[in-house]
């Protein structure tokens, strides 16, 4: 093995153990523990990712780069605004109901406590989640909505708007609170949005 294998197989051994360990244990997910179930030294943690809050967020950016990538798919360039919001409310409630939809959950609420304990976390938190929602600012921007053409600032408006919206009416689905909350419900909030655009 080399040594770029050997320190990608390091470093997806923290991310796997961190995310393990900090959605049991939230903030008091020890180090130590995390880099013994990945079966390296604490020195391995600071040495890919600098600290444990490093590690953290990098555990948050690989959790949440595969959902990006796949709207990329879900939302082909064509589609006219209304329709790409459509497209992205049904793909986001399909999730819902993933086999790790609970799991999902429990991380979300865990990294959130953390954040409210630790505020260098937080910083970095909302530092790494607005990078990948830049991701879909750029998939809204440049769409036709009526006799207009999105511009940024007005994707970033929806985008912030879509997440609250869509991380309330998750979590009422995940803790079945919002059983009436299905595909088209979500499209339909989320098409109501539009109109910040």
């Amino acid at each position: 093995m080399t040594r770029a294998e050997a320190k990608e197989r390091n470093r997806r051994a923290l991310l796997d153990a961190a995310l393990q360990l900090v959605s049991r244990d939230g903030y008091r997910a020890k180090l130590d523990e995390i880099a013994r179930l990945a079966g390296v030294t604490t020195g391995a943690v600071y040495s890919l990712f600098g600290s444990k809050n490093g590690l953290v967020v990098a555990v948050v950016a690989d959790h949440l780069g595969p959902h990006y990538a796949e709207l990329e798919q879900a939302l082909p360039p064509e589609l006219d605004l209304p329709a790409a919001v459509d497209a992205f409310a049904r793909h986001y409630r399909r999730g819902c109901d993933a086999p790790d939809a609970m799991a999902a959950l429990s991380l979300q609420v865990t990294l959130l406590d953390m954040a409210v304990h630790d505020a260098d976390l937080r910083t970095r938190l909302a530092e790494s989640i607005r990078a990948q929602e830049a991701q879909l600012v750029e998939l809204f921007t440049g769409r036709r909505h009526g006799d207009r053409t999105v511009t940024a600032n007005q994707a970033q408006r929806l985008v912030s708007a879509l997440r609250a919206l869509f991380v309330g009416l998750t979590q009422g689905v995940v803790l079945g609170l919002a059983d009436t909350a299905d595909e088209q419900f979500f499209a339909d909030a989320a098409r109501a949005l539009t109109q910040l655009a």
